[in-house]
């Protein structure tokens, strides 16, 4: 599906959850996956391999999604993340727009939902 080899971040303290966003990025051609358990690692990931998009999770142990989100966008102004959450309430959807996200996405994820913002997202670079 794609042309360039894209790279994705999935931050979540659920290791259920990520395996099962990695099936499906794997189902739509996105081959190079890091997954994080917390904030501090997915800040840690971020900064080693600068992927094309982070799905991050808000409520975390060690760093929130939201604190990881700050980091990574001060550290680099161009980081596209996609939030996610199982508690989508206003106050944190506010939060993480003022932080920076480009999206967020509603646990659980529908995989229609998550292809919709991978398309967006890196429009013009999958086919």
């Amino acid at each position: 599906m794609t042309e360039k080899k894209h790279s994705i971040l999935i931050c979540d303290d659920s290791a259920v959850l990520r395996k099962t966003i990695a099936y499906m990025l794997k189902d739509w051609g996105i081959e190079t996956i890091y997954e994080a358990k917390n904030g501090e690692e997915a800040v840690e990931l971020y900064l080693e391999h600068r992927p094309d998009l982070v799905f991050m999770d808000i409520v975390m142990p060690k760093k929130s999604g939201l604190e990881a989100l700050a980091e990574i966008r001060e550290k680099d102004p161009s980081a596209r993340v996609v939030m996610a959450s199982s508690t989508g309430t206003k106050k944190n959807l506010m939060a993480a727009i003022d932080e920076g996200s480009l999206d967020f996405i509603q646990k659980p994820f529908e995989k229609e939902a998550v292809h919709t913002v991978l398309r967006r997202i890196l429009k013009g670079e999958l086919d």
